[in-house]
């Protein structure tokens, strides 16, 4: 194996700009802002890089993924933990979207953020970093030390920057609120991961937390001792699943959102969230094949409720922020549909509606905070009319809405499409309920849309508008065409990413036996170990 050392700067890169950004802060605030975009983009050039490199392409029948390129240095070698660093096309791709977003993120902040602009910028950064961490780390103490490690610069951001929630809870709150219930989920978690350390240690006399050496204790603990084997996949899957979030465990996110500073809603709605769906496909699926499949019916159930309580909440919504953070709860059930399916269809259908969730929901976010930096507000209720005060800010929203509810030629009707196309055979009672729900995507969409830019005025709106509004500035135009551009590349040519993901996805359906077709399997060879008796 040699060592590729574009992997370890991927994760170094965040962390030097944003101690760099912290330093600089008090020579002069903007250098911050700078130091931050620069080393943005120097991660999504090593990304390019990696991936005009790479293959991508899985050894056919592999036992163990096959990585396009791999770092290994040793660490704490008496505990089996070592510093693994490795990509395949589905952790690129997601490794890719954080050095986009973290783009846009550090742009859209640029107005928005006066305050301690350099300690703004190294967590910002720092969160990134971690999460650049969690997609490229196969040594499970390195993945669980990023996964924790990126919740508090975020903490941080929603707390200090934060905004003062309409219906007066602080900032403070949201983040205490985002943080306990991910650290109690991360507990939960490392209980599902040190189980299986012990299984491995009990099995084989060794400690170790590398994927491949963890992959086969997990496929013989789901093999032999089933009931374990489900205890400790419901272990991790409640650890994704409050990050995801599923329904009920979704309690932090509405008000994380309607509190957090635009940059900060960028990467939770954008990034974070989509750390959790990778968790529940790198590692749940492929170590407890037979578990999930047990548990196939239960998540699947848990995500449609999730897909039309989110809707519902929408509905309900004044505050444009806390309106798309529901929008988030309920795509999320497609998510859970998608993996639970378990065909490469699916698969294909979750990594398309990842990118485009995190290229629309961020683009959304981000015209949240451009209304409110003209109207103080993000109540919809006194937005009726805007519209006509703006050419631009119109124009965008309508499209990322349009984008979010899934029209034809844009990402997410692909990922959605391909979702349901896949589930179908296996979950057709499930898939037609899914459908049904974008009847409801539709409407909170025009919802917003109605809301924000084609209600009537009151006299005191009217009053407030007397004068002209400043319209979207290159800075803010040039940020949302980049979205637009993404979500026009992933609904018009799909396969570019596809063929990037493909052997990923094809090896993660292989590794997801269900039990049915296990039962299926054994029943038909003890009828035919009959048939044989009988002659």
């Amino acid at each position: 194996m040699t060592n590729n050392l574009v992997l370890p700067a991927l994760i170094l890169v965040p962390f030097i700009a944003g101690f760099l950004c912290w330093v600089v802060d008090k020579i002069d605030q903007q250098l911050p802002r700078y130091i931050a975009l620069v080393g943005m983009l120097i991660t999504l050039g090593l990304t390019i890089a990696l991936w005009q490199t790479g293959t991508y392409n899985y050894e056919l029948g592999a036992k163990v993924p096959t990585w396009s390129a791999e770092f290994f240095l040793p660490w704490i070698q008496t505990l089996g933990i070592n510093i693994h660093l490795a990509v395949d096309g589905l952790s690129l791709l997601m490794v890719g979207l954080t050095a986009l977003l973290g783009i846009l993120a550090v742009g859209c902040s640029w107005g928005e953020i006066q305050k301690n602009v350099g300690f703004f910028h190294l967590n910002l950064l720092w969160s990134l970093g971690g999460v650049i961490g969690v997609f490229i780390s196969i040594d499970m103490f390195l993945f669980f030390f990023f996964w924790e490690m990126m919740l508090v610069p975020i903490y941080f951001l929603i707390a200090l920057w934060g905004h003062s929630g309409a219906d007066g809870k602080s900032r403070v709150y949201a983040a205490t609120k985002f943080f306990i219930y991910t650290q109690v989920a991360g507990l939960i978690m490392l209980i599902g991961i040190l189980g299986l350390v012990v299984y491995g240690y009990m099995m084989t006399g060794m400690i170790g937390f590398d994927y491949n050496y963890l992959l086969g204790v997990a496929n013989t603990l789901d093999a032999e001792l089933p009931a374990v084997a489900y205890a400790f996949m419901l272990c991790l899957f409640v650890g994704f699943a409050v990050k995801l979030p599923v329904f009920p465990l979704h309690g932090w996110l509405p008000d994380a959102h309607a509190q957090a500073p635009t940059a900060g809603s960028v990467d939770l709605a954008g990034i974070l969230i989509k750390t959790a769906a990778y968790g529940l496909l790198r590692f749940v699926i492929p170590f407890f094949p037979a578990a999930s499949a047990q548990f196939a019916d239960i998540a699947i159930i848990m995500g449609l409720i999730g897909i039309f309580y989110g809707a519902w909440c929408a509905f309900q919504q004044t505050d444009m922020k806390r309106l798309l953070a529901y929008t988030s709860i309920s795509h999320m059930g497609f998510i859970l549909l998608a993996l639970y399916a378990g065909n490469i269809l699916t698969f294909q259908g979750l990594m398309i509606m990842m990118l485009a969730h995190g290229l629309s929901s961020a683009a959304l976010f981000i015209m949240c905070g451009q209304v409110y930096e003209r109207l103080h507000t993000r109540d919809m209720r006194l937005m009726g009319g805007i519209r006509g005060q703006f050419q631009y800010l119109s124009f965008f929203l309508m499209f990322f809405v349009a984008a979010l509810v899934g029209i034809p030629g844009l990402g997410n009707f692909i990922g959605e499409f391909l979702i349901l196309m896949g589930s179908y055979a296996k979950f057709p009672v499930f898939t037609i309920l899914a459908a049904i729900s974008l009847v409801f995507a539709g409407l909170y969409g025009l919802i917003l849309i109605h809301k924000a830019l084609f209600g009537t005025p009151n006299e005191a709106q009217k009053q407030h508008y007397a004068s002209p509004l400043k319209d979207l500035n290159a800075r803010e135009v040039g940020i949302l065409l980049i979205c637009a551009f993404g979500l026009l590349w992933l609904g018009l040519y799909p396969q570019s990413f596809l063929d990037i993901s493909n052997s990923s996805m094809a090896w993660l359906a292989n590794s997801y036996i269900p039990v049915q077709e296990v039962v299926d399997v054994v029943h038909q060879a003890s009828v035919q170990l009959e048939n044989v008796e009988m002659q």
